[in-house]
């Protein structure tokens, strides 16, 4: 996938002033950076966002450097003016004999169990991929109390090979009721352009299925986040191109003990709808689906889309936001929501700056209101946000810029409300 760089929304610049204007109780932004990475064996450029525990501390990976080079899990812990780091695990690499995996580029998820879950772009030794040194891993890492360098020990719970999945990306796993995880992979399946994973503990072991290989058209392919679960087990998620015109998918998996069945709710036309989509979908409490796409759309700069149940299995779409732009830069967008229904999301390459920002979205009136929260400078703040925003109780928000800061290597930063 190309990146490139394109303006900041002009629309969204516009929306501030005019929110500013009109809401005079409203609250100011203080932006601040809550950790540099040095890139020495703390890590360095964090593509993942944080996932916060009970307790308000916050877990994340670095894709890069660590102890070994190969990126690592980390947990920021909360105290007096400021958070303390720890390293909890880092990556050996991709030869065969530490084939544990490199490269984690997306975020941790806690499990059932209190440890956590994630998965590696590369390494593992994979069958098939050997020449690759590895087509990604998905891992475990939990407490391993009385070591001094690595915390927390790994378990590597399945190693990718070519027809099985291949380069997870930036898709987090998800669990269900059950306990069974689930995720994607870009490449890799049957038709090698990307599939749906389930992992299944059975005595202490995990076992793989490939509940579904996209085909490209019509069905999508390059999935490149991981699903979504409803309360009825069925899964929800993107791919990045293919579809009915190869602009990208929005697909539902409906599960029936080992057998699945795929549905395309929406294939991108590159009208005022967007295409290829980079966020992963979310659902509502009204079941409603949202995500954002990385360009296209009325204005060329992509969309955020709401997909909204319309009965018989039909489902209609709408534009949340259209962004101004040139359509041109492949710059990354993500998006989430809290608890209040605004929907946060991170552009990693426009801004004032051209470096990435974070914009905020507020209903109003039947529409939606764009306010610029941060434009990064690619300096001290950082620059190139690529995670999923995190928003805790007090509705303050966290993320991760992939560059800058400090040092350069990138930041974890906190925008208090």
């Amino acid at each position: 996938m190309q990146r490139g760089t394109r303006m900041v929304s002009a629309f969204c610049l516009a929306a501030l002033a005019v929110a500013f204007l009109l809401a005079t109780s409203a609250h100011a932004q203080t932006y601040s950076v809550i950790y540099n990475f040095a890139g020495g064996s703390d890590g360095a450029t964090p593509f993942a966002g944080v996932t916060f525990d009970s307790a308000g501390s916050m877990y994340g990976t670095a894709s890069a450097a660590g102890r070994r080079g190969y990126g690592d899990v980390y947990r920021l812990v909360p105290g007096g003016s400021g958070w303390t780091f720890y390293l909890l695990y880092t990556f050996r690499g991709l030869g065969p004999q530490d084939n544990d995996g490199a490269g984690p580029y997306s975020r941790v998820t806690i499990g059932p169990d209190g440890a956590l879950y994630g998965s590696t772009i590369s390494g593992g030794d994979g069958d098939g991929c050997r020449e690759l040194h590895g087509c990604g891993t998905v891992y475990r890492v939990s407490p391993k109390p009385g070591q001094i360098y690595d915390p927390w020990e790994e378990t590597v719970l399945y190693r990718f090979g070519t027809y099985d999945g291949s380069d997870p990306y930036f898709g987090d796993v998800v669990f269900d009721s059950a306990g069974n995880l689930y995720g994607t992979t870009r490449n890799g399946g049957a038709n090698l352009q990307g599939a749906v994973y389930k992992l299944t503990p059975l005595a202490g072991n995990w076992t793989e299925q490939v509940i579904y290989s996209f085909a490209g058209m019509p069905d999508g392919s390059a999935p490149l986040n991981g699903p979504v679960l409803d309360q009825s087990g069925n899964l929800y998620g993107i791919t990045y191109a293919g579809g009915v015109s190869g602009w990208g998918t929005v697909y539902r998996l409906s599960l029936s003990g080992s057998t699945s069945q795929e549905s395309v709710l929406y294939s991108f036309h590159n009208g005022g709808d967007g295409l290829y989509p980079t966020s992963a979908v979310f659902l509502d409490a009204s079941g409603n689906l949202y995500g954002a796409t990385q360009t296209g759309g009325a204005d060329g700069g992509g969309a955020v889309f709401e997909l909204t149940p319309s009965g018989n299995g039909a489902w209609s779409v709408s534009t949340v936001y259209g962004f101004s732009g040139p359509g041109l830069a492949n710059s990354y967008r993500t998006l989430t929501m809290d608890r209040a229904g605004y929907l946060y999301g991170t552009d990693s390459m426009g801004g004032a700056h051209g470096q990435g920002s974070v914009f905020k979205l507020t209903p109003s009136n039947g529409g939606w209101i764009c306010t610029t929260l941060h434009d990064f400078t690619g300096g001290e703040d950082g620059g190139a946000p690529y995670g999923v925003l995190s928003v805790n109780g007090n509705g303050n928000i966290y993320g991760t810029a992939s560059t800058g800061g400090a040092y350069g290597n990138g930041v974890v930063f906190e925008i208090v409300r």
